[in-house]
């Protein structure tokens, strides 16, 4: 919809149109015919018309008001206030910490960690779109972060360790177990007890090349059975409070996953 000015004989008249399409092509549909132009202009009627249909468009009213070069940013600071509160208490931030001892990172390691889970948290998705998903939200410490800086975080989670006695047959220990089992034991007292556990699996999908290690094709959860997935087990106390995460090949059933799972309680809970 749009405004023009049509002659007619010797005026000029002021329309509003509409386009609309019939049979493939466009065609113009007159709505009104304001009124001849000479006699608008000479009454003001157009200014009128102008900042009573301003109304509805904010970004007019600027324009008319002369404020049309101010610039509103506005950023929400709610989630990391939260989050990053339950990060300090669980214990997460200072396991971290612990583990990047003796390690030359160029970057804060664990800043970009809080960053994707913050994200996976809200929103989820890729690490790609976490970097775009960050620009709306006030989160200490994470200004001089780069996309790349968030892949090297998840490969810090994901090193392998040179001491492999526990591992599973599934997949080999890394630098994600050593901070489960130092925040197991940073809250473990003299009445912890494990006498009863929830234990929950899901599926995570691979996009493009991802998967090389786990990647298998099988039961999806997530309806996609066209790509590589690997399963996720999460097992918390009857407190609430998670005790380890451990992966599979996305081919692997529930059932079998149990096992190692129980080994893995018994290795925490025995140290």
């Amino acid at each position: 919809m749009f405004a023009r000015v049509k002659k007619s004989g010797n005026h000029h008249y002021l329309q509003i149109v509409e386009n609309r399409k019939e049979k493939g092509k466009v065609k113009q549909r007159v709505i009104s015919t304001v009124g001849r132009m000479d006699q608008l202009q000479e009454r003001g009627r157009i200014e009128t018309l102008i900042r009573s249909l301003s109304r509805f468009s904010e970004r007019t009213l600027l324009v008319l008001s002369g404020n049309s070069e101010v610039l509103a940013d506005a950023k929400k600071i709610g989630p990391a206030l939260i989050f990053e509160r339950l990060w300090e208490r669980t214990g997460i931030k200072t396991a971290i910490q612990k583990t990047l001892k003796g390690r030359n990172f160029h970057f804060d390691v664990e800043r970009a960690i809080f960053l994707t889970v913050l994200h996976r948290l809200m929103v989820s998705g890729s690490d790609r779109f976490c970097d775009r998903w960050r620009r709306d939200y006030v989160i200490d410490g994470v200004d001089g972060l780069e996309l790349h800086h968030l892949y090297r975080a998840m490969g810090f989670l994901g090193e392998a360790l040179a001491d492999q006695l526990k591992a599973s047959e599934f997949a080999p220990r890394c630098i994600k177990d050593l901070i489960e089992e130092d925040i197991f034991f940073r809250r473990r007292d003299l009445f912890t007890e494990l006498d009863m556990v929830f234990f929950d699996t899901t599926s995570i999908y691979f996009e493009g090349k991802g998967g090389q290690s786990l990647g298998r094709r099988g039961f999806s959860k997530d309806h996609r059975p066209d790509l590589k997935q690997m399963v996720v087990g999460v097992v918390i106390d009857n407190q609430g409070q998670p005790i380890c995460c451990q992966m599979w090949p996305g081919n692997t059933a529930d059932v079998r996953s149990l096992l190692p799972v129980v080994e893995e309680i018994k290795t925490i809970t025995l140290n």
